[in-house]
């Protein structure tokens, strides 16, 4: 397949989707976008992108289709809906999920594209939005390698990482690894500004000391100065952290495992939901100390 001809259809332009979505128009791919609201489509319009009225309409004229949504629920609607992509889909298409979604529904689409000719690959990424509009994701892949090897190039358009992590599914269950880690190093950095806040020490001198030694990690590094700037805007919201970390407690409980850091992780960002905080960055976690004591925090000074 020479997927430089061919147009890559794609759903979804949150925080990170338009930032994909627009990677690949850079790119020289021919374009054509859907999501619920059609006005967040309208920049890329601009730029060149095709407007499709549903998933259905959009399957049925493109071979290539990106999905970048919300929760697993939304996965479901746009593949399995009534104007959803396997209503309209051509044989020899391929579909390629990028939203942190449950491995059960990734063994699910795979198994439905089988019966339909359709090849399809669960493709999470991280990195954020800062990733996204670079195009230096980190993309972990599950599916058909020969898949994989396909579709490389539309991949390495929006990202640098690029690994084969194994059969149907193995995509989501690596990205419930990357989540797992950032969930207790979140809890870390924030900490540990906190500590430094109330130390007295200035926060910016701290990073600068800290961030290139063995406490290092891309949320430090990236995170961090906006946290110092009061910046809590997302490039992932704490909702979508929220959904995550639920999925990953549900897989290691069928696996009978217990995860204390990631159990404790989550039940700090639910406080910050139930305050209000559902849509801020995941750097807002710095803000779980200033909850009151009913709410599991401590007062500023």
């Amino acid at each position: 397949m020479n997927q430089e001809k061919e147009t890559i259809g794609f759903i979804g332009l949150g925080v990170m989707g338009e930032s994909m979505a627009r990677n690949l128009i850079a790119n020289g791919y021919s374009v054509c976008v859907f999501t619920r609201t059609k006005e967040k489509a309208k920049e890329l319009i601009a730029e060149g992108a095709i407007w499709a009225e549903n998933p259905k309409e959009m399957a049925a004229n493109t071979e290539i289709i990106i999905t970048m949504v919300g929760y697993p629920q939304d996965v479901e609607n746009v593949y399995f809906g009534d104007e959803g992509i396997f209503a309209g889909i051509k044989t020899g298409s391929i579909v390629i999920d990028m939203t942190t979604s449950t491995p059960s529904l990734a063994k699910k689409i795979y198994k439905e594209g089988k019966k339909r000719g359709v090849s399809a690959l669960d493709a999470p990424v991280s990195g954020g939005d800062i990733g996204a509009k670079r195009g230096t994701l980190s993309i972990m892949v599950g599916g058909d390698q020969q898949t994989f090897q396909d579709c490389k190039p539309v991949l390495s358009t929006l990202g640098e990482n690029i690994v084969y992590q194994g059969p149907e599914g193995s995509g989501q269950h690596t990205k419930m690894c990357n989540q797992i880690a950032i969930a207790s190093n979140m809890v870390g950095v924030t900490e540990a500004f906190v500590y430094a806040k109330h130390a007295g020490l200035d926060p910016e001198t701290v990073l600068k000391s800290i961030s290139n030694g063995a406490a290092g990690s891309w949320s430090m590094s990236n995170l961090i100065p906006r946290v110092i700037k009061r910046d809590y805007s997302p490039g992932f919201f704490i909702k979508h952290f929220i959904k995550d970390m639920g999925i990953a407690l549900e897989e290691a409980e069928k696996m009978s495992l217990r995860l204390p850091g990631l159990e404790l992780a989550k039940r700090l960002y639910d406080s910050l939901a139930e305050q209000g905080e559902e849509n801020s960055g995941t750097q807002a976690l710095m803000k779980y100390w200033d909850l009151p004591m009913e709410d599991g925090g401590i007062k500023e000074r």
